[in-house]
């Protein structure tokens, strides 16, 4: 059996992600408190949307600090991979949420828009601003590491909602301010509710794919095993599985046959096919089983040798 010795078990992770996280928390739990007690003084159920996004983002970015701390973790005894999944677990908890409040709050927003009440807008207004101003600083500090880590664009998605959130609550105060176009809070509470719901699906399932071992989008497993089996001296390749260990890390696992005369060379036979993985894929961990047939053996014998 054929093991690559360079698994990348250590993730490198910039360090100023976690000082970032932090001054992100911060940033976000005055936002929610302000956009709290600003709801609560203008009757504005938008208004205590956007707060109740914000304290959900301020959850999320702790779910994100803790799950990149336990991921700087190395492999022990009984973590072979080490803690790479954390973070990929971070994501799915801080989405979760996001789907159970966006659903909430569409409710709440169907149910004010038939019984609209008056709503303070200059409040509304103001505390909307604030709460932009702060959401665009911590946007700006995430930008960066959201490019390459799904746990911290989860939490940048979220940041990066809520002040578009934010920009609709500011235009809805004007109007209720100009117009008393109460119906306005409503509006923008389901529209804020959707808008996080379409955001969350994808990066969802993405993540649930990462869970459950699915095979990386970006790889054709027909096409994969086919260059495998074109590898010189391969006679047959069987039980491919390719899954990811977080967004990163892509594994494969495969038996392949050779002849019995090849014995010799199963060593550069190997290479060739990890180098195949590694520079075609960009599969780093490969596990590969040697198996000896007959190239013309019947494949459903193959399939049941392990």
């Amino acid at each position: 059996m054929g093991h690559n010795h360079s698994h990348h078990h250590h993730p490198k992770i910039d360090d100023s992600s976690i000082w970032k996280l932090w001054v992100s928390i911060f940033l976000n739990l005055a936002i929610t408190l302000a956009e709290f007690v600003g709801g609560i003084l203008s009757n504005s159920l938008a208004l205590l949307s956007d707060a109740v996004h914000n304290l959900n983002d301020t959850m999320s970015l702790g779910i994100t600090l803790v799950a990149k701390k336990i991921s700087k973790k190395g492999t022990n005894s009984s973590k072979t991979f080490g803690y790479k999944r954390a973070e990929i677990i971070g994501a799915f908890i801080n989405l979760i949420t996001l789907v159970i409040i966006a659903l909430f709050l569409i409710k709440e927003g169907v149910e004010r828009f038939f019984d609209p009440q008056a709503i303070d807008g200059i409040t509304m207004f103001w505390v909307a601003i604030v709460g932009l101003i702060g959401n665009f600083a911590t946007a700006a500090l995430l930008w960066k590491d959201a490019k390459n880590n799904l746990n911290m664009r989860s939490a940048f998605i979220h940041i990066l909602s809520d002040g578009l959130s934010s920009v609709g609550v500011i235009i809805g105060g004007w109007l209720i301010l100009k117009y008393q176009w109460y119906i306005v809070d409503a509006i923008l509470t389901v529209i804020i509710g959707g808008y996080i719901l379409w955001h969350s699906y994808h990066m969802l399932r993405e993540t649930i794919n990462i869970l459950m071992e699915s095979k990386p989008e970006n790889i054709n497993i027909s096409e994969l095993t086919s260059l495998m089996k074109g590898v010189e001296k391969v006679c047959d390749v069987h039980h491919v599985h390719v899954w990811r260990l977080d967004e990163h890390s892509t594994m494969l696992e495969s038996h392949v046959v050779i002849e019995k005369e090849d014995l010799g060379e199963m060593e550069s036979i190997k290479s060739s096919i990890k180098k195949l993985l590694h520079d075609k894929f960009d599969i780093h961990h490969s596990t590969l089983e040697f198996e000896f047939e007959p190239c013309g053996a019947p494949k459903h014998k193959l399939a049941h040798r392990h």
